[in-house]
């Protein structure tokens, strides 16, 4: 049964905490009713996780108050597990739902003739602890959880995050406090919990940059921002709208408050003979408003990637690969041809062989069939956070430099320290120790350390892993720039549709398909696949059997045409406006004097931009021709 939304859960009030002297929460304020579905974004090391500490009540504020409401139970997702090695899977897993065993051992050990059996049965019934196993059977399921016998100990960093993740939803708690709860999941994991959480009984506070996942689930979003919390209503997009204007807002403030400023400034620059009671008024106002403190800036951020070294016609082909691993096939017969300019993203459920690939394309893994080839210009750069570690001792500035002053960049050199600042490390903090970092921040540097080696083959595993939005929307820019060849694994889907030109998925049994375009792309082929496949196995009969006159399905448009025409009307924006640029030329009174020697040149490129306009519009209408047959029913 949904909460009441006029019941407040918890009320988290005026939050401060300081590291050294870094103020990460300066007066956080959040308050969490019956029913909210609140998604928490911000930068890393923003104090997002830090917040979900304190009111998870694993910590405490150096200043401000957290009041839960009185029996509150919550499940709490915190970025780094600490549980015995020696724990078993089931035993982590049904230690989150502790108090519903506790209320089932009291009652099976209870005297027949107890005055406290109904009471307990209303409070098991209210937990749902009946169905306590149950449900631990379906997260470990549906999240893809390593076996109930394994030890702790024996798990991967991402097994453990699936085993946390488990323990924190069978208790069905009143409020779940999530910190990054989509890493390590696979995409039709993260679909399921997408759903999980929108059927969810009680409220939930999850902190990801998971930007699908946060327009699926969320009805506000708490964006931490210098220390202090804003709540917006909405999910995500209309988060963005939101945020942009009251960042336009302040900005208007703030010009006002420097025009105010100069203006007052000259006045007082002048002198007023007479000091009167409203002169000295002005110059109280002046001093008031020179001592309030602008909005906090976001620290620029670019970024980079090292210029690619030149491919050659041959990057990597793999013939007829396939893979065998622990009795398993994984991989059966899969041909491909890497070209420059190529990004391919991997994706599939988890343990299906998505990373085993990626070391057969970096020659780490020989296939147990067929052959890899790669060409001799090929520079591999790989892109392994669980490969590579950080020493927590050293400095920032040390785990990059590795002893160097710069970086090779292109034709010439970049500063380690202009460098690290290009990934949003403020400088003052650049000699600050690893371990003062937070785990986003810490994913961020592993990349800068990574990323300054060049290649011009980047092979990255699970990249976005731990990075803040505008994190991530930089490593987008970055690699859409990118002129090399990019083969990456991720299960976020947005970052998939922004940066891919080709999915490469495992679908199991040995199956393992290519698909030219974005993620999206490849999911409304799959659905048409799976259709053709199921009329097929129906003996190519389905509930409405066309009559022999009916006329073919319109063909739609293929995932190059459907971004060509996209762009289409930005391109002829484009064309007229070079037409426009060069009439404009040949009006100019002084055009004879200026550009007289050009005017053939002019001429033939002017008929050359009116071509193309005109090629643009022909072309524009063949597309719409087909879109629109296609999405006629």
């Amino acid at each position: 049964m949904p909460q009441d939304p006029n019941i407040t859960l918890l009320d988290a009030s005026e939050l401060k905490v300081r590291f050294n002297e870094h103020e990460v929460l300066k007066a956080a304020s959040l308050t969490i009713r019956g029913g909210d579905h609140l998604g928490m974004v911000g930068r890393n090391g923003c104090g997002k996780s830090t917040f979900l500490k304190i009111v998870a009540g694993r910590t405490q504020p150096d200043n401000g108050k957290v009041t839960p409401r009185a029996g509150l139970v919550t499940g709490y997702l915190p970025q780094d597990l600490d549980v015995p090695d020696a724990a078993s899977v089931l035993e982590t897993i049904r230690a989150g739902a502790a108090h519903q065993y506790e209320l089932l051992d009291e009652y099976e050990s209870l005297p027949a003739d107890s005055g406290r059996q109904s009471e307990l049965e209303q409070q098991i019934a209210t937990a749902d602890a009946w169905n306590v196993e149950t449900r631990i059977e379906t997260a470990m399921t549906h999240l893809n959880a390593p076996g109930a016998d394994r030890l702790m100990g024996t798990l991967s960093g991402g097994e453990k995050r699936r085993v946390a993740l488990c323990r924190a939803i069978v208790a069905n708690p009143d409020l779940l406090l999530l910190d990054e709860p989509t890493n390590h999941l696979d995409t039709d994991s993260i679909e399921w919990m997408a759903e999980y959480l929108n059927k969810f009984h009680g409220a939930f506070l999850v902190a990801t940059h998971d930007r699908y996942f946060l327009d699926a689930i969320c009805n506000h979003i708490a964006e931490v921002q210098a220390g202090r919390i804003f709540r917006h209503k909405g999910n995500y997009s209309d988060y963005l709208e939101s945020s942009l204007a009251r960042m336009e807002n302040e900005q208007a403030l703030e010009l006002k408050r420097k025009r105010y400023l100069r203006r007052e400034l000259d006045w007082i620059r002048r002198g007023p003979k007479a000091r009167t009671t409203k002169a000295k008024f002005r110059v109280e106002k002046f001093h008031s408003i020179k001592n309030t403190q602008p909005p906090d800036g976001e620290l620029s951020m670019d970024l980079i990637i090292p210029p690619p070294g030149q491919l050659a016609n041959r990057v990597v082909d793999l013939i007829n690969v396939g893979l065998e691993l622990g009795g398993k096939q994984l991989i059966d017969g899969f041909d491909f041809k890497f070209e420059a300019g190529m990004r391919i993203g991997v994706c599939g459920r988890n343990g299906l062989g998505k990373t085993s690939l990626l070391k057969i394309v970096l020659g780490h893994l020989a296939p147990t069939a067929g052959s890899r080839k790669a060409g001799v210009l090929t520079q591999f750069n790989y892109v392994d956070q669980e490969r590579v570690q950080l020493d927590p001792e050293k400095t920032l500035l040390e785990e990059v430099a590795e002893g160097a002053d710069s970086i090779p960049f292109g034709n010439g050199k970049l500063a380690i320290r202009a460098y690290l600042q290009r990934f949003g490390f403020d400088p003052k903090r650049i000699n600050m120790r690893v371990k003062s970092l937070s785990g986003g921040e810490k994913s961020r540097l592993l990349l800068a350390r990574i990323l300054k080696h060049g290649g011009n083959f980047l092979v990255m595993d699970e990249p976005t892993n731990d990075l803040d939005l505008p994190t991530l929307r930089l490593l987008e820019e970055a690699l859409l720039a990118f002129t090399g060849c990019v083969l990456v694994v991720s299960h976020d889907r947005y970052f998939l549709n922004r940066v891919c030109t080709g999915i490469v998925a495992f679908e199991g049994d040995r199956q393992v398909v290519y698909n030219e375009g974005d993620y999206d792309y490849y999911r409304e082929k799959l659905a048409e696949r799976t259709t053709r496949l199921a009329k097929r196995g129906n003996g190519g009969r389905s509930g409405n059997k066309p009559s022999q006159g009916t006329k073919p399905k319109p063909r739609k448009l293929t995932w190059k045409e459907r971004n060509e025409l996209e762009g289409m009307e930005a391109a002829i924006l484009n064309a007229e406006e070079e037409v426009a640029r060069i009439e404009g030329l040949f009006a100019d009174p002084e055009f004879h004097s200026t550009h007289g020697a050009q005017a053939g040149e002019l001429t033939k490129a002017m008929e050359s931009a009116k071509q193309q306009v005109a090629s643009l519009y022909t072309r524009w209408e063949e597309l719409e021709k087909i879109r629109t047959a296609s999405e006629q029913p």
